[in-house]
């Protein structure tokens, strides 16, 4: 998702149509390699009841489809003379002079962009020559991503799916909330009766979990609530109906893309010092904003135990830099050149003196090693870091819960807008 976010907002800021088509059928159209037998289907009269069926083409259904319709696509498009991004297999290129042409794949939905529309419409016909494909036009509705086109940007959420799934929920007539955890309660693993029926919890947190693909606000929630699904608890479903009670509240709320042409990176980390009650383990968050739109995300528990608040930081300052490697090299496929080093913030002056000063041993000497290749991205010029105070620390919503008016004010700093005027 991060890179259908980046191909969006490269999109709206070069000016570029964003066209979106729809495969009919698409796991229906490759050969399987392997010998594939099947009961024979019902309603087919066979005299013979111990015969099976042996598949010439894959189904919906086989664990292949999925891996077969890929590679006939890859095939096709390879034929017209794209590539794959190497840093991200879903996305095609083709580029030829000044003209680009860019195709993002998600099963059988396809997103189009690019400078040459000729170029494009081609493509369009020999794709629909090759597998009959539904041409959506203009992109609106993406993987329940709704697009809206503003004189300024796009704005991308998920309001029906919101909307559905209260309806679902019979959360309808609750009252709305403010945020989306109540910051003064502390969840536990096993504190609480259980619940009767486990299945409607984790069904639950699912559907919440893809809502982060636009809701960066309930990253936190989400991620603190899935914690839970293996022995889920009335406490836990109770929170994760107040994430719901938030989402009422507005559900157009969605992360905002801005065509300003500023093709800045900036990023943000922070970390909550062993906040989890039953391991003590910390949480890593980071932000990666793209001329001022978010487009990546996180919010993470690290996989051991920190020592310190400034190890923690350390941790969550290695995951953003991670992850802005793979950032710029995706944006560089996509045309977007970026001269000057990437600013990262972080709210701890020791984490810096961590990355910058490699002769803090004492303190560091137990830290991984992988770790460390924060300080050889600041030597090699990727990345310059900040300090920034914690009231301005963007990341802060990412790794815990916050009151009604902290939360309000870090969404009013964050690109976060409603798609309808309030």
């Amino acid at each position: 998702m991060t890179t259908v976010r980046a191909l969006i907002s490269t999109a709206v800021k070069k000016g570029w149509d964003l066209y979106q088509l729809d495969v009919n059928n698409a796991f229906l159209h490759r050969d399987l390699h392997e010998e594939v037998y099947m009961e024979i289907p019902q309603g087919l009269k066979v005299e013979d009841t111990q015969l099976v069926c042996r598949l010439r083409k894959s189904l919906y259904g086989l664990k292949q489809a999925s891996r077969q319709w890929y590679d006939k696509l890859a095939e096709s498009l390879y034929s017209r003379g794209f590539k794959h991004s190497t840093n991200d297999y879903s996305l095609f290129y083709k580029k030829q002079g000044e003209s680009s042409v860019f195709v993002a794949v998600y099963v059988d939905d396809v997103i189009v962009t690019g400078t040459n529309l000729e170029e494009i419409r081609a493509l369009k016909t020999y794709l629909h020559n090759q597998f009959k494909i539904k041409d959506l036009e203009k992109l609106h509705y993406f993987l329940v991503l709704e697009i809206l086109y503003k004189d300024d940007g796009v704005l991308v959420s998920q309001r029906k799916f919101i909307t559905d799934l209260l309806k679902e929920c019979d959360c309808m007539g609750y009252s709305a909330v403010s945020s989306p955890l109540d910051s003064s309660i502390k969840l536990k693993a096993e504190e609480g009766p259980l619940m009767s029926d486990p299945s409607y919890y984790r069904k639950l947190i699912g559907k919440l979990n893809f809502l982060t693909n636009t809701t960066l606000d309930i990253a936190y929630s989400v991620h603190h609530l899935s914690q839970f699904m293996q022995t889920p608890r009335e406490a836990h479903l109770k929170a994760a109906i107040h994430v719901l009670r938030y989402l009422k509240k507005d559900p157009t709320l969605g992360i905002f893309l801005s065509n300003d042409p500023s093709y800045k990176i900036t990023a943000y980390c922070d970390s909550d010092w062993a906040a989890c009650p039953d391991s003590r383990r910390s949480v890593s968050g980071y932000l990666v904003l793209f001329g001022g739109s978010p487009i990546s995300w996180k919010s993470k528990k690290q996989t051991t135990v920190s020592l310190s608040s400034a190890e923690a930081e350390y941790r969550s300052l290695r995951k953003v830099v991670g992850e802005l490697v793979w950032v710029q090299r995706l944006l560089e496929e996509l045309i977007v050149s970026c001269p000057d080093p990437i600013q990262v913030f972080c709210d701890s002056q020791t984490t810096i003196h961590i990355a910058k000063n490699p002769i803090f041993h004492e303190r560091t000497k137990h830290i991984e090693v992988d770790c460390h290749f924060v300080r050889d991205k600041l030597h090699d010029g990727l990345i310059t870091l900040h300090h920034i105070s914690t009231h301005d620390q963007l990341a802060d919503i990412l790794t815990k819960a916050h009151t009604r008016i902290k939360h309000s004010d870090l969404l009013h700093k964050l690109a976060v807008k409603p798609s309808l005027p309030t």
